[in-house]
């Protein structure tokens, strides 16, 4: 899904965050920076270095600044990013989170022609964190489902899967056991199919679907699916394509979008200078879709893929001994 048209000059938001964050983010600026569209880049802070230094893991300023961008690309964030990435979609009102899985060249991939997008629910399920004190039995933790949420969110990925030339959408639920909340998902599910008669349909349990991805994931398209399940998924498709490093992610709202790779800050790499930017990229790529600008996401992805295809430059977790910056510059000498 994008915004409506392109601009003479977009407002990006950088929030680098913590860790390999700020390397893998110069890296993909050096690529964007060359593609010849006006970026004007405005900085704001997040995560675990910012808690230390501010006593704030998210300032009021930083999410001022993503509320006034175009789109923001986001690094990675520490021990803080449920504080950091999760209040940002609730305050921005990102309800869909997209979890492209696709195979690359020389990048691990467990199959070489799996191609599909997993759309997730981002504003309720269990992640609305809404957990009682513990009990003399344990713990309760509720889960929300709202037809409102699950109606916006399903819809969305029939819209995404028209918009982008997929022929069939898998609905991903638990409703032989979750019979209200996961019954009234598979529910509307149908009901929204109704409106799409040219999509085909079909839906699986989460464990069926979780099995189906490593016995036939090729015979996936577009999946939706409501908040931890497709939190659970998307990385058991990342294993399947090579690992977190080549695997980007988007959460969109209404009026703000964000992109982000889903490795997280590598604290055990950080500042080594060898930390795959590759995810940080394909983000990136999302959010030139995003913002209509197709013809330089194919041109950043083209180049992309002759760096992985050529397998001269490549980082230590795909088999090479390239640094980020090397690897970046292959990328920009590509374009």
């Amino acid at each position: 899904m994008s915004t409506s048209k392109t601009k003479d000059r977009y407002q990006i938001a950088v929030v680098p965050g913590d860790g390999i964050g700020c390397e893998v983010m110069d890296a993909t600026l050096m690529v964007l920076d060359s593609l010849g569209i006006d970026f004007d880049y405005v900085y704001g802070e997040a995560g675990d270095e910012c808690l230390e230094r501010t006593g704030v893991a998210l300032p009021d300023e930083t999410l001022d600044i993503i509320r006034n961008a175009d789109a923001c690309l986001f690094g990675a964030a520490g021990e803080t990013a449920a504080d950091v990435i999760v209040k940002i979609r609730q305050e921005m009102r990102m309800f869909a989170n997209l979890r492209p899985v696709k195979s690359y060249p020389n990048t691990n991939s467990l199959f070489e022609n799996i191609d599909f997008m997993i759309v997730r629910e981002n504003t309720e399920g269990m992640y609305i964190a809404d957990e009682e004190q513990y009990t003399d039995e344990g713990a309760v933790a509720r889960r929300i489902i709202t037809r409102k949420a699950e109606e916006r969110i399903i819809d969305y990925a029939f819209r995404y899967a028209v918009e982008n030339n997929r022929s069939k959408v898998t609905a991903v639920h638990k409703a032989n056991v979750l019979k209200k909340s996961d019954g009234l998902f598979k529910e509307i599910f149908y009901e929204v199919a109704e409106r799409y008669p040219d999509i085909a349909t079909e839906d699986f349990y989460v464990d069926a679907t979780a099995m189906y991805l490593i016995t036939q994931p090729e015979s996936f398209e577009v999946i939706v699916t409501t908040n931890l399940f497709g939190d659970i998924l998307s990385d058991e498709g990342a294993g399947l394509v090579g690992g977190l490093g080549v695997i980007p992610s988007a959460n969109i709202g209404e009026d703000a979008a964000l992109f982000e790779p889903v490795h997280g800050s590598a604290p055990d790499i950080a500042g080594e200078g060898i930390a795959n930017p590759i995810a940080m990229m394909l983000s990136a790529i999302m959010m030139l879709r995003y913002l209509n600008e197709n013809e330089a996401a194919d041109r950043f992805e083209a180049a992309i893929l002759k760096v992985l295809n050529d397998a001269n430059v490549l980082t230590g977790d795909l088999g090479g001994s390239a640094t980020t910056v090397e690897l970046a510059e292959a990328v920009r000498n590509n374009l």
